[in-house]
C-alpha cells in the first residue's frame, strides 16, 4: 500500500532549502557585469540587473536544474580528457578575464591541444546543458543563431584570452546527447559587446526597454517586468539602487554622501540610513533635494522626504501610500515606529 504524502513533502522541503540558500547567499547579486550577460537584448534589463534593482526569482526545482548544469562541467571535462584533449583552468581554477569598467567573466576551461579537427590549436571551452527542444535547435541552427548569448559569451572570452577558437559543448539533459561546434573569433563582435556592457555599466541613467508593451514575449517572463511595466518601484534597497552611488571606470563604486569614497562590496549589499532611491527606479516626481541632499518625492500629492530626516528607502518601498497617510504618519512619529508593509 502506498503511504500518502503529507503537506510537507520531501520534494517541497528540498526545494524550499534551495530557495532559502539562494535568498541568503551574498552572491545572489554578482559584483560585476558578467560576460554571460553581454548578449542580453534588453539594455534596461542588463542595467537593472547590474544595479541590483531586480532579483532573479527561481523555484527550487529550477535551482536544482542549475546545480546539475554546473556539475555537468566536471563530467564533460573528464570525457574530453579521456579522448586525448588537454584541458586546463577548469572548476575552481577557472581563468578570469577582466575588461575594465566592471565587465569581466570566468571561463569554463582552456583546451591547449587535442581537438580532433585542429589538434595543435588552443580553444576556449564553453559547456552548456539544454532541454531537448533547446538542444535540437542548437543542433539544427548552430550556436550563433539559436543561442546568441552563448555565442557572444565565447567571443568575449576569446577576446580576453587571445585564443582565436572556441569549442562549444552542448549536453541534452533528456537523453545525454552531445553536440559540439567549433567557433572562430570575431573581434568586431567581441569588442562591440564589451563596449556596450561598459557603456551600460557606467551609465547613471536607466536605458529604454526592449519594448513598452507589457505583453511582449521577451518582457512577460522577465525579472524586471514589475519594475518596467508594473509598480515601477524597485524592491531592492542597497548601494547600487541609491541615487548617491556612481559606477567608475576603475570597476569600483563611489558615494557622493561620503566624499566620493569607494564603497566596499560587502557594505554595498546593505541598506544604509543615507540611502536615497535612484530617481529612475521610482515613478514619482522629485520636487527638490533638501539641505542634506535627500530627495523629496511627490507621492499621491504629498511631499515625502527620502532620507534620515524623513522616510527610509526601505519604508517607502514597503508601502509608499503609508508614508502619506496622516494617521499612520502621526502614529509612526508618536511611537518612533517604522513602516514595514
Amino acid at each position: 500500500m502506498r503511504i500518502p504524502e503529507g503537506q510537507n513533502t520531501i520534494t517541497a522541503l528540498i526545494d524550499a532549502a534551495h530557495e532559502a540558500k539562494r535568498a541568503s547567499h551574498k552572491e545572489c547579486f554578482r559584483p560585476h557585469m558578467g560576460a554571460s550577460t553581454l548578449g542580453e537584448k534588453c539594455e534596461r534589463k542588463l542595467w537593472l540587473s547590474f544595479r541590483w534593482a531586480v532579483r532573479e526569482q527561481f523555484p527550487g526545482r529550477i535551482l536544482r536544474v542549475f546545480r546539475r548544469g554546473h556539475r555537468e562541467e566536471e563530467t564533460v571535462v573528464e570525457d574530453l580528457r579521456a579522448i586525448g584533449m588537454k584541458v586546463r583552468a577548469t572548476g575552481a581554477d577557472q581563468t578570469r578575464v577582466e575588461f575594465g569598467s566592471h565587465v569581466s567573466g570566468s571561463i569554463d576551461g582552456i583546451i591547449t591541444a587535442g581537438v580532433p579537427e585542429a589538434p595543435k590549436a588552443a580553444h576556449v571551452l564553453e559547456i552548456k546543458t539544454h532541454s531537448k527542444k533547446s538542444w535540437e535547435a542548437v543542433e539544427k541552427e548552430g550556436v550563433e543563431k539559436s543561442q546568441p548569448k552563448h555565442y557572444t559569451q565565447m567571443q568575449v572570452y576569446m577576446r580576453g584570452t587571445g585564443v582565436d577558437r572556441a569549442l562549444y559543448v552542448a549536453i541534452c539533459k533528456d537523453d545525454d546527447r552531445i553536440y559540439t561546434e567549433r567557433v572562430r573569433f570575431d573581434r568586431e563582435h567581441a569588442e562591440r559587446a564589451i563596449a556596450r556592457g561598459q557603456r551600460i555599466a557606467l551609465s547613471d541613467e536607466m536605458p529604454p526597454p526592449i519594448s513598452t508593451d507589457p505583453t511582449w514575449y521577451e518582457c512577460k517572463w522577465c525579472s524586471a517586468h514589475g519594475l518596467c511595466h508594473g509598480s515601477r518601484v524597485t524592491k531592492e534597497v542597497n548601494c547600487r539602487t541609491c541615487a548617491h552611488s556612481t559606477a567608475t571606470e576603475e570597476s569600483t563604486w563611489t558615494c557622493a554622501r561620503h566624499g566620493e569614497n569607494v564603497i566596499p562590496t560587502d557594505w554595498m549589499r546593505e541598506a544604509h540610513e543615507c540611502h536615497a532611491l535612484h530617481f529612475d527606479m521610482v515613478p514619482w516626481l522629485m520636487a527638490y533635494m533638501d539641505d542634506n541632499g535627500a530627495p523629496v518625492f511627490i507621492i499621491d500629492g504629498a511631499e515625502v522626504t527620502n532620507g534620515p530626516r524623513g522616510f527610509s528607502s526601505s519604508e517607502i518601498v514597503a508601502n509608499p501610500k503609508a508614508c502619506v497617510d496622516p494617521t499612520l504618519v502621526q502614529l509612526r512619529r508618536k511611537f518612533d515606529a517604522k513602516v514595514v508593509g
